[in-house]
């Protein structure tokens, strides 16, 4: 992550970027914290390559209960959460905006909640989703590509196995209401025994291009706003 700069470098037409991660299972194979290093990773990324952008320590632990059957996990619940977004974001009134990077999608509705009250407040903020067409839900071939490309020496692949691959829809309800050990006991949704660090970069290379284009819009917006 780049040093944080000096409040008198920061000009009047700063965005903030705000990694939004979490502290939970990721499988035998991958650390704790993966959500958060990944969305770290774009938003360090992003601000090399764009001048104007400041990247906020990231929310490293967040709403996470269904994983609350294995053990490391660690979770404020989507209450908390969405109280921490909102206060972080008002406290950025002196920005031009702030995006909110995810990479937890467990996170939603809390993050829902706290960009919905923002707005009504009218405060800039705005929230980016990671898209990734045919990626497993959790902890698979993704994830875990994902992961050795970003830090290698932290993914365990003789420990990456094989979850439960079914299509996270079908899965919904017993996620909900028992939560990912009840349908995955190594806490893996997918396969991730075929990732490689190139698959990893490949998908980090269109997330990094999506997530440019968003902030591109966004800022360009608040700042003829």
């Amino acid at each position: 992550m780049p040093h944080a700069p000096t409040w008198t470098e920061i000009s009047d037409k700063t965005c903030v970027l705000v990694p939004v991660g979490s502290y939970e299972q990721h499988g035998p194979h991958l650390p704790l914290d993966t959500d958060t290093q990944i969305a770290t990773y774009l938003c360090s990324r992003i601000s090399l390559a764009t001048k104007n952008i400041v990247v906020a320590p990231p929310i490293g632990i967040s709403a996470s209960g269904e994983h609350a059957g294995f053990p490391g996990t660690l979770s404020i619940g989507n209450e908390a959460l969405a109280t921490v977004v909102v206060e972080l974001v008002r406290s950025c009134d002196w920005a031009t905006g702030v995006v909110l990077v995810n990479g937890h999608g467990g996170n939603f509705s809390a993050v829902q909640r706290a960009t919905a009250q923002l707005h009504a407040e009218q405060r800039r903020v705005a929230s980016w989703w990671p898209q990734i067409k045919n990626g497993d839900a959790h902890a698979g071939m993704t994830e875990t590509s994902m992961m050795l490309a970003i830090n290698p020496d932290a993914v365990r692949m003789p420990l990456a196995d094989l979850g439960n691959t079914k299509h996270v829809s079908e899965l919904a309800h017993e996620l909900m209401t028992d939560g990912v050990r009840a349908v995955s006991p190594n806490g893996i949704l997918g396969d991730a025994r075929n990732a490689t660090a190139h698959h990893g970069q490949v998908v980090l290379d269109k997330l990094f291009a999506d997530l440019a284009q968003f902030i591109d819009t966004s800022c360009s917006s608040w700042h003829d706003s």
